[in-house]
């Protein structure tokens, strides 16, 4: 019986270069999404206890196909998340109410 062996693509590694006020990075604890035909919009916020106004602290615009692909990633990384320190218990911000 022969092996069929499938080629694999050579791993590579991405080097990222960055200053180090990029390297620190932002605190957002709020996150708005949009999008048009042809491009995802995320919108990272800083809203602070008892404050009327959020700040935005950053914003990303991305195509679609990279949209779908950060979704997968950031699925897995929560799921692996759990898999080691349980559940994340989110609370879900309220609805605004539909006008019948």
């Amino acid at each position: 019986m022969s092996e069929t062996k499938t080629p694999q693509e050579p791993s590579t590694q991405l080097q990222v270069d960055m200053d180090d006020a990029t390297a620190q990075g932002v605190y957002a604890n709020l996150a708005g999404v949009m999008h048009s035909e042809t491009e995802f919009i995320l919108d990272f916020l800083f809203l602070q206890p008892n404050a009327p106004k959020a700040k935005l602290r950053s914003r990303i615009i991305s195509s679609p196909v990279h949209t779908k692909r950060l979704l997968a990633a950031l699925a897995d990384n929560v799921r692996k998340y759990e898999a080691r320190f349980g559940p994340i218990e989110a609370a879900l911000p309220p609805q605004p109410e539909s006008q019948a």
